[in-house]
């Protein structure tokens, strides 16, 4: 199973993990068997007391009150067009990873839902200042292409090296020697990144970032997590001017707050203030104190 698709589901999935039962008449059956029943307000009293429970009441009302302020700035031709992009990055696999993590297409919907409304409640109650803004633009730099001859072994990831210092043709090499069956047919050449990209190796960006002229090749074999890669520059444009740039690098900030539990606990917080939340249950008043102080109970 992929490990970013796990990790995003399991960050929003218990939106959607119980339904707790609540303004209801106590006495009606949830289930029932021989020399006895479960009423409403059983599984009621048993939800509230766990830890589960007081979770999803917590997620379900940041939910509803991410919901009331920003719903209609989350259509659902957006929600459709994230979840199509999921199902097709995972194809054939997409059903049985949803099944894996216990939820629907319908609910996994849902959280794609609240996963978008939470980025606008972001973006709304927490501003990119021109400081952060420049220290981003610092430390950026543009995606880059690179083609790879990608090997097991060291010394035959010196030996294409040798051949290419003896005039060699790297695309003839990539074909002959790479293991990368998705482009060595192609060249080696791969998909454009930059240095935030999680899909390429940290050692491997770090090599392919040091190589300035289009035409370069590493000198020397870089060891990855796959293997030993011979790479050589393709294309890397120019930085640019800032102004160029400011969309895409506001971007960025807002993707790496949006993963700062910090940054994201003090714009639910903000969230809540608004929806003005009011407890009903005195045993669940502490239900949000880890956002607001002071949440109001009342019977």
């Amino acid at each position: 199973m992929n490990k970013r698709f796990t990790k995003w589901i399991l960050a929003i999935a218990g939106l959607l993990m119980i339904t707790v039962v609540a303004g209801c008449s106590g006495n009606k059956t949830v289930a029932s068997m021989k020399g006895g029943r479960i009423t409403q307000q059983e599984y009621y009293d048993e939800m509230k007391s766990s830890s589960s429970g007081k979770q999803t009441l917590q997620t379900m009302i940041i939910s509803k009150a991410l919901e009331e302020q920003y719903g209609k700035q989350v259509s659902d031709k957006k929600v459709t067009k994230e979840y199509n992009k999921y199902k097709s990055q995972y194809g054939s696999s997409f059903s049985s990873i949803l099944q894996q993590n216990g939820m629907t297409a319908k609910q996994f919907k849902k959280n794609i839902r609240t996963n978008l409304l939470t980025k606008v409640a972001l973006k709304d109650n927490k501003k990119i200042s021109n400081k952060k803004l420049q220290s981003e633009w610092k430390s950026y730099q543009p995606k880059i292409t690179v083609a790879q001859v990608l090997v097991k072994k060291k010394a035959t990831a010196q030996e294409v090296i040798d051949k290419l210092n003896n005039g060699e043709k790297f695309a003839d090499l990539a074909k002959e020697y790479s293991t990368d069956s998705a482009t060595k047919n192609n060249g080696g050449k791969m998909a454009a990144f930059d240095k935030d990209s999680t899909t390429i190796d940290s050692d491997f960006k770090t090599a392919a970032y040091k190589l300035d002229k289009v035409g370069d090749v590493t000198s020397e074999p870089v060891k990855t997590s796959y293997g030993y890669s011979v790479i050589k520059l393709v294309k890397k444009p120019a930085k640019g001017k800032l102004a160029d740039h400011k969309a895409l690098l506001k971007s960025k900030i807002y993707a790496e707050w949006m993963q700062d539990s910090t940054v994201m606990q003090k714009v639910i917080s903000k969230v809540l203030k608004k929806a003005d939340v009011s407890i009903k249950d005195n045993d669940l008043k502490d239900i949000l104190s880890g956002y607001v102080s002071g949440s109001k109970a009342s019977k």
